[in-house]
């Protein structure tokens, strides 16, 4: 069963078809609009945090939850946020 008749097409434009219609700049290449800066926690490994990857204790804790034996640390888990929050609000020395 149709809906419509043949002749009722799109009337806008495919993607592609407006991607080619936009105006190009002047020049052949675009001004930048906004500078990005990475804060440091959004660094890996920022905070002197270890980069290295310990599978024995990915493995330990993952056992640990499957056999409903890991226990969470409430207290561990806030100072840490508290520290992290603390790092990241600290006045920065611009130099």
């Amino acid at each position: 069963m149709k809906i419509g008749s043949i002749e009722n097409k799109a009337i806008t434009p495919a993607v592609t078809d407006r991607k080619s219609a936009s105006p190009k700049p002047a020049g052949g290449s675009a001004e930048p609009s906004a500078k990005v800066e990475l804060s440091a926690g959004a660094l890996l490994g920022a905070g002197g945090t270890d980069a290295v990857f310990d599978a024995d204790k990915v493995k330990r804790i993952s056992d640990a939850i499957r056999d409903g034996k890991f226990q969470v640390n409430p207290e561990a888990i806030a100072d840490k946020l508290i520290a992290n929050a603390h790092e990241l609000l600290a006045p920065k020395s611009r130099g």
